[in-house]
């Protein structure tokens, strides 16, 4: 098992390097929090630092007032064999060893101020440190800045609730152990440490008590009732640790040193001495490293599942945001015309019924248009008065003998120029659904999302086609129009006049004064009837030709233009149709990454349970 502690060392190392971590705020899928970790808390000058450097051996951590740890450590420990060297190693130098732990302590130092700077912010980016040596077990630590009540000089007011709000969002996770650290010379029941761990972790099932600074309590004073668990029970064992005292700090006295006297010091003590074998910094991390390898042990299966379902979800996004864009030109050309089919492939689908908006055109013809010519101003145009003085305008110096044609021919053509407006109306409005109907299309086809510029190329196209199919349609519909009034339809005023005439034989007692208003109103009615004849004609004539000239159009040759031109495009050009859109491409990136990641992690996992 130690094999997989040792590889979860390795996917932690991974998931740092592509910006996964606990505490981060990550746009993807964690693989960080499916892994188990031990994550230390205590509050300032609660001998945080000196448990650590004990438990590792060696005197390598900033030491200061105030708050010394700014950014979470993750502190690896690598057993080797007896006799070899120690060393040190950070993730963000690669292959540079540190043999002088005194530089360690300065990378840490420098690292921070990389990204804190020099003030006294907090960041929850981490450092990586692994630490071979003979004197540690195989263990993953990550050292927390330590809670505090009060902002000192130089930090933000909200330094108090920043910490404890990254603190939290480690131990909070279901898959870390609580190492919480606690003086001895202070009353437990203060202990920050111990209050936040007991909010996350209520039962206490993930959580260490470790007490330092037994060696500083009043004489005549212990700490049995807490490490026997009678004052604060928790389901494993309080641990105590005597760190080295401030003098043998300022000595340097070696840690080999240090672990020895804490093994005498709970040996001979009155008090601790039939609790020795459990205490001491030593008997912590080895048990934190059995237990850790138990948690990894029973999280294997859970952590396949949640490799393998975040597997499954890069590989459906990746397959929704597209393969990266090709070098070659001719591919290049190929990808944007296949584009190009797909966006005409559902603008034809909106405009067949396949998909909602092209039924909008048939409502222009059959409610708008009607109702628009209905809505004409025919009846003030062929009043009694407006018919007396066109018909009298038409006569010129000589009245009319029998009929008056020309009167007749101008109080149609003036009535059948109203028709223009919505002719010309339904032209415009067809027009407005269609390019409404490029942009819903382009919006839907999913391999143009990468695109922006194609995409605005495109739509350009589409309406330049469009505005040239509007005006062909207009000269078609506005043609139809005056096509009615250039020739009248003749078999309809000669059944008018067989009509008259059949009612004059019928009563031969009834004339018409032809310059009365009898005649007029006769003349007004004709032409009503004329016209209403016309309109339905071009009521079924118009919606033929908008259809034709425009949305037939747009169906067989809307991008035609456009494919004529990008074929003949250089290279640059077609690179910049081909420009993604900057954040779609890190994702990608940041996608593919990731899914190497949790493929790579999978395997290695699958390995390392059938060697064991």
């Amino acid at each position: 098992m130690e094999s997989l502690i040792l590889l979860i060392n390795e996917i932690q190392r991974a998931c740092t390097a592509l910006g996964d971590y606990g505490g981060g705020n990550n746009a993807l899928t964690s693989l960080w929090e499916a892994l188990p970790t031990v994550a230390v808390v205590g509050g300032q000058s609660s001998g945080k630092s000196s448990v650590l450097e004990s438990i590792v051996g060696r005197d390598f951590l900033p030491r200061g007032s105030g708050i010394v740890t700014r950014r979470p450590l993750v502190l690896q420990l690598h057993k080797t064999d007896n006799g070899t060297e120690e060393y040190a190693e950070f993730l963000h130098l690669n292959n540079k060893k540190f043999t002088n732990f005194a530089l360690v302590r300065k990378e840490i130092e420098d690292e921070t101020d990389r990204i804190t700077g020099k003030s006294k912010q907090i960041s929850p980016v981490p450092i990586h440190l692994s630490i071979f040596s003979p004197n540690v077990v195989n263990l993953t630590l990550i050292d927390l800045p330590g809670l505090t009540k009060v902002a000192v000089d130089g930090q933000p007011e909200s330094i108090v609730e920043d910490i404890e709000s990254m603190v939290r969002s480690y131990v909070s996770k279901p898959t870390c152990l609580i190492l919480a650290i606690s003086p001895a010379n202070q009353d437990i029941a203060t202990s920050d440490a111990m209050k936040l761990a007991k909010e996350v972790d209520p039962t206490g099932e993930r959580t260490f008590g470790v007490l330092t600074k037994l060696d500083l309590m009043d004489k005549g004073t212990n700490a049995l009732n807490v490490i026997e668990g009678r004052s604060y029970r928790l389901q494993y064992p309080w641990v105590g640790i005597v760190n080295r005292s401030q003098e043998d700090i300022n000595k340097n006295v070696d840690m080999m040193v240090a672990r020895r006297k804490e093994r005498e010091y709970f040996e001979t003590s009155p008090d601790y001495g039939h609790l020795a074998a459990r205490m001491g910094s030593e008997f912590l991390a080895k048990l934190l490293s059995k237990l850790l390898e138990s948690v990894i042990r029973s999280r294997i299966p859970s952590i396949l599942s949640s490799i393998n379902k975040n597997i499954e979800e890069l590989e459906r996004e990746l397959d929704q945001l597209g393969r990266p864009v090709a070098i070659d030109v001719g591919a290049q050309l190929y990808t944007i015309l296949g584009m190009c089919r797909a966006f005409e492939k559902i603008f034809k689908e909106h405009l067949d019924g396949g998909r909602p908006g092209g039924a909008r055109i048939y409502g222009i013809f059959d409610y708008n248009l009607p109702g628009a010519i209905k809505q004409l101003p025919l009846d003030r145009h062929l009043s009694l008065q407006s018919v007396k003085r066109i018909v009298s305008e038409s006569d010129g110096y000589q009245p009319h003998l029998i009929a008056p044609e020309l009167g007749y021919r101008r109080l149609i053509e003036g009535s059948l120029d109203h028709f223009r407006g919505p002719a010309e109306a339904s032209v415009n409005a067809v027009h407005f659904i269609l390019k409404g109907l490029v942009r819903k299309a382009i919006a839907e086809t999913e391999e143009l999302k990468r695109f922006p510029s194609l995409q605005i190329e495109i739509v350009a196209a589409a309406n330049s086609s469009l505005e040239k199919f509007r005006e062909e349609s207009l000269k078609s519909v506005l043609r139809l129009v005056d096509m009615e009034s250039s020739y009248l339809t003749v078999d309809f005023f000669r059944k008018l006049h067989v009509e008259n005439q059949a009612v004059s034989i019928s009563s031969p007692t009834t004339t018409i004064n032809q310059y009365g208003e009898g005649h007029f109103r006769k003349i007004a009615s004709n032409v009503a009837a004329y016209i209403k004849m016309v309109a339905k004609t071009l009521v079924n004539t118009i919606p033929k030709a908008v259809v034709h000239c425009q949305v037939r159009q747009a169906k067989l040759s809307l991008l035609n233009y456009f494919y004529a031109q990008i074929s003949q495009s250089p290279g640059k050009r077609l690179g910049q149709l081909l420009d993604e859109n900057p954040a779609l491409m890190e994702r990608r990136m940041q996608c593919a990454k990731r899914l190497e990641l949790y493929k790579k992690a999978k395997d290695e996992i699958d390995a390392a349970v059938w060697v064991r």
